[in-house]
């Protein structure tokens, strides 16, 4: 008997991603088994990893962008190793290595968290561009492939024209791109919402386009083989294929391209899953069984791949031992560490925007960390972004030496190609925009706080002073909105965010130095466009005193015995609450001013530090140029709050600070209003 073993493993892979759907009671069968032939070549022929090092650092990258085809991401692991029945038993179950969407597990081999569409194929992107980068710095023997899995939907996403155009004007020939295209999305047809030639758009963007039917393996395997000889263009192969494939219904007529197979168990879909298991050769008593004969097959694609690994970690070896130097850098490079700075030699000017402050730090680390990227969504010189770029050059086609990427005007996809940089290793990201286009950026910030991705955000003109350009460039809800992450915990217990406003210039010194000290979460400084007075010393040394924002909440300045009122702010309405605190004082009452950078990391301090700095029994006002809420949790419910609960207003900064109430005398005037009623 000639078993075509290619198709057998295919098959088996529709079997496991069908038979996972109909277990759980829940999932996407369909696109799963369309895809299993593409996803079966790929691991089985082209994609280098090395079975029993998953995080080895020159293996290629698959990302999914379609999440919940990730049972035919499970299955393809399953024959690679990586995953084993009982654990396809678990899909979507409590505590299960096997969730609904696909969870960063590099172990595993899962590369990307995805689910939100459009996100994965443009973290591939970001991965692509830091392979790159790292090839340009230590050579060709660290080049390797970024493959992505694209579907109809990622497609229509509006991010996936920034990743396409990004990619192809840098010329990404290490990015290839499966889009697997069915026609059939979960509620239509594709053709009800579209009739774009997909082609012709990737073409234009200066993609190399290659057609072909996505089930015929002959045709998979000579796209690849094309693919990966690209020199200078990345490449996206478009495969016609077949929503569940070799599905039958109850009579045993053929049940593909059907709709309802998308997101729904194929015995509720209408199919029938006894018959479709028999009749791709699936046993009823095991439907979990991965066949003999493709378990031997993948045993000796594994044998293959530990070879190659092996012999590429033979010639590592020998050029680190040639090139020491450089040797230690990459692996500084890998760690995510940074290398010693000297943060309290930074020189900053005197009364400074803390934008221009961030942008003296970055000329710093321009020069000493070698392998971080900034990028900025076309404001370098505004968000002062160019404070590194001044010290570097950006990235052009075919030239990776530099250090900044210009993204253009693409919030959402700058952030997720700046998680994809993150997840290949190597990379230090940040990126720069104005606070208030944050919401173009929420989706991807969200999945780098749930992949726990050290990405660092350079949001600058953080609130109502952006001034004549209007309430649609003035940042109101969006600190509490990013402050929410701070709340959010992540898998490991810890906020899934830190979030950074600080005071002065010397407070964002220290700022940039608790960011890259940071490795376990995205970090957010949010920065001002105007300038901001310098906060007083109460130690006669700033910086020391700064030092204590690593506590998320100090105290600026005190007072002799208990205070009358303790006054808290971040950002540059600590400098207006000193403004207040003067008068205040001058009717003899005893202010305390704190400033509270990041309010995740004072609730996280113990109670003793967090009731030294504001306790229980006085009372507290604060100042912030954001929804009132923002500073709810630090002043309590007895506290009191100025804030900005409307939309901003067009005029010159100073004009708003008058008419929006923060300037020293409305903080007077409030503070006094509070005690009064306060004391009844």
């Amino acid at each position: 008997m000639n078993i075509d073993i290619n198709k057998l493993a295919a098959d088996n892979i529709r079997i496991l991603s069908m038979a996972m759907v109909e277990k759980a009671r829940s999932g996407h069968p369909g696109g799963a088994m369309g895809g299993a032939d593409f996803i079966h070549i790929l691991f089985s022929e082209f994609l280098s990893f090395d079975p029993g090092d998953p995080s080895w650092i020159n293996r290629d990258r698959f990302f999914l962008d379609p999440g919940h085809m990730s049972p035919m991401l499970y299955s393809v692991l399953t024959l690679t190793g990586h995953f084993n029945a009982e654990e396809l038993k678990q899909f979507r179950q409590w505590g299960s290595p096997t969730p609904g969407h696909p969870e960063l597990d590099i172990m595993r081999g899962v590369e990307n968290t995805s689910g939100p569409l459009g996100q994965g194929h443009t973290m591939a992107v970001g991965a692509a561009i830091a392979e790159r980068f790292l090839v340009a710095r230590f050579g060709d023997l660290f080049s390797h492939k970024t493959f992505a899995f694209i579907s109809d939907g990622g497609v229509q996403e509006e991010i996936s024209q920034g990743a396409g155009r990004l990619a192809g004007h840098l010329g990404l020939s290490n990015l290839i791109m499966f889009y697997d295209s069915n026609d059939i999305q979960l509620s239509t047809e594709t053709k009800s919402v579209t009739s774009e030639d997909t082609a012709k758009k990737y073409s234009s963007w200066g993609w190399e386009v290659i057609t072909i039917d996505g089930n015929d393996q002959n045709q998979i395997r000579k796209a690849l083989g094309e693919a990966v000889k690209s020199k200078d263009k990345p490449v996206i192969i478009i495969g016609k294929t077949v929503m569940g494939k070799g599905l039958v219904d109850n009579e045993g007529n053929s049940f593909e391209r059907k709709t309802s197979t998308h997101g729904m168990p194929v015995s509720e879909a209408g199919g029938s899953f006894e018959k479709s298991l028999v009749n791709l050769g699936g046993d009823m008593t095991d439907p979990f069984r991965v066949f003999p004969g493709v378990r031997e097959h993948y045993d000796k694609v594994l044998e293959g791949k530990r070879k190659a690994a092996s012999e590429w970690k033979k010639k590592k070896a020998e050029w680190a031992a040639i090139n020491s130097e450089s040797d230690q850098k990459l692996q500084m490079f890998y760690s995510g560490n940074i290398p010693e700075i000297d943060f309290r030699a930074i020189q900053q000017k005197e009364g400074s925007a803390t934008r221009a402050a961030s942008a003296a730090v970055l000329g710093v680390l321009a020069k000493k960390v070698e392998n971080m990227i900034v990028a900025s969504a076309d404001l370098s010189n505004s968000d002062k972004t160019d404070g590194f770029l001044k010290n570097t050059k950006p990235f052009t086609r075919g030239d990776f030496s530099g250090a900044f990427l210009q993204a253009g005007v693409s919030e959402l996809t700058m952030a997720a190609v700046m998680n994809g940089m993150a997840l290949h290793g190597g990379i230090i990201p940040a990126c720069g925009t104005f606070f208030v286009f944050s919401d173009y950026m929420k989706p991807a910030v969200r999945l780098a706080c749930l992949m726990e991705l050290p990405v660092r955000y350079i949001w600058t003109h953080d609130a109502f002073r952006v001034g004549e350009d209007g309430p649609t460039h003035q940042p109101v809800e969006q600190e509490a909105q990013i402050r929410l992450m701070e709340h959010l915990k992540n898998h490991h217990g810890k906020n899934s965010m830190l979030v950074l406003r600080p005071a002065d210039a010397i407070e964002t010194t220290v700022a940039w130095k608790l960011a890259l000290e940071n490795t376990n979460t995205p970090t957010a400084l949010i920065l001002s466009r105007q300038n901001i007075k310098d906060l007083p010393s109460a130690s006669g040394n700033r910086y020391n005193d700064a030092l204590k924002s690593e506590s998320g909440a100090y105290i600026v300045s005190d007072c002799e015995g208990k205070p009358d009122i303790i006054l808290v702010a971040s950002g540059s309405e600590v400098s207006t609450l000193a403004e207040g605190a003067v008068l205040l004082k001058n009717d003899g009452l005893k202010i305390r001013i704190i400033s509270a950078p990041s309010e995740g990391l004072f609730r996280g301090q113990n109670d003793d530090y967090r009731k030294s700095v504001i306790p229980d029994d006085i009372p507290v006002f604060g100042l912030t140029a954001g929804l009132s809420v923002t500073l709810q949790g630090l002043v309590g419910a007895g506290g009191k709050i100025w804030g900005v609960n409307t939309f901003g207003y067009s005029a010159p900064y100073k004009v708003l600070d008058e008419k929006l109430g923060f300037t020293g005398e409305n903080v007077y005037r409030q503070v006094k209003d509070y005690l009064a009623q306060y004391k009844k």
